[in-house]
Order: structure tokens, then sequence, then C-alpha cells
């Protein structure tokens, strides 16, 4: 798992830890020091920790005048054991909400498994963007995940699977990422013919 890193072609888009309004904004990498683990494997320095034991991030890319984000997942989803949708929702998507922020992409290529706890930090999450025209795309998650996902009704609060689950995003722009993403949601909420 340590030589997974976050992508990082978009850098010269967006770095979090240089943004003022991201929960990341000035924190510290080590290139070299491995020190950071999910159970007995070593991370890549690169991940940005949400207080959780399983669960890293990295947000790619945040436009605040489009009012989006796409955010890059590793680790295990464990909500039963450390509530880390609680830690996600708390540690980073409160504050991108609070600065605007009402369409997240989620890449979960990266998740190896989901555990299931609640449902209240995923509906409150959804009622807050939703009220405000926005949605929560999961992309490119492992097929087990998204079934795990899919038995306890998840999939009502988030725009997953399907053409969601091909997308080559490495490919494009995150302006192009998200008109792509953009057109699939609206496809699946009806909102164009």
């Amino acid at each position: 798992m340590h030589t997974l890193e976050p992508y990082f072609a978009w850098r010269n888009h967006y770095v979090a830890s240089s943004d003022p309004r991201s929960p990341f904004f000035e924190r510290n990498y080590s290139e070299f020091e491995y020190s950071t683990k999910i159970y007995n494997y070593y991370i890549h320095p690169q991940w940005d920790s949400i207080q959780s034991q399983t669960l890293f991030c990295k947000i790619l890319f945040a436009d605040y005048d489009e009012r989006f984000a796409i955010i890059e997942f590793i680790g295990e989803w464990n909500d039963c054991l450390f509530n880390d949708i609680m830690q996600l929702k708390r540690e980073v998507i409160d504050v991108l909400i609070a600065e605007g922020i009402n369409r997240f992409i989620l890449i979960g290529e990266n998740i190896l498994n989901f555990h299931f706890g609640d449902d209240c930090y995923y509906e409150e999450w959804f009622d807050e963007v939703t009220d405000d025209d926005g949605w929560i795309a999961l992309l490119n998650f492992r097929d087990h995940v998204l079934e795990d996902m899919k038995s306890i009704d998840l999939d009502s609060y988030f725009v997953l699977g399907g053409e969601l689950n091909e997308v080559g995003w490495r490919t494009l722009t995150p302006a192009h990422l998200l008109e792509r993403i953009e057109d699939c949601v609206n496809q699946r909420l009806g909102l164009i013919g």
C-alpha cells in the first residue's frame, strides 16, 4: 500500500495544503518518512488523515467559484468500528460545505472494504448539498464496496455505479471531469432529456 500515492498530476491546478479554505491548509508532508499505517500496512505520506484509523483522503481539487471538490480515498471505509463517515463529514466535508462546495466527486478505487454503521451522517450530508442543488458522486469504487453500500440503501444518498465506475478520470482536467460527471448525474436524476 505504501506505493499508492494520491493522484498528483493536478498539482499545477490545486494543492490543498496551500489553500487557506481547505481543511488541510498548511499541512506539511514528508516524501521519505513512512509513519502512517492502515492496520499493519504503511501508506504513502501524502495521504491526509481525517482522524480515522482506516480511512485517509486527498482533496485533489476544489473550485469555490464552480462549487465542486474532487476527493480521492485510500483504505477501509469502516463506519461500524471507527465511524469513518462522521470523521469524514466533520473533518473535511463540513469545512468544504461552509466554503460553498455543493458537488462532490469521491474517487474510491483504493477503498478496499466498506463496513456499515448507520446512515445519519450520509443523510445529513445529502440533505445539506441537495438543498442547494448539489450532489455526491462515487467514482470507480470497487464492485463489492458498491454492493455493500447498496445493500443498506446508501445509493439513495449517492449517485454511483454504471458509467461512473468506468471513468478514466486521470486523462481529464478537473473541469472536464466535472462536466462528464455532471452529465451522468443529470441523466440519472432526469434533469435533462
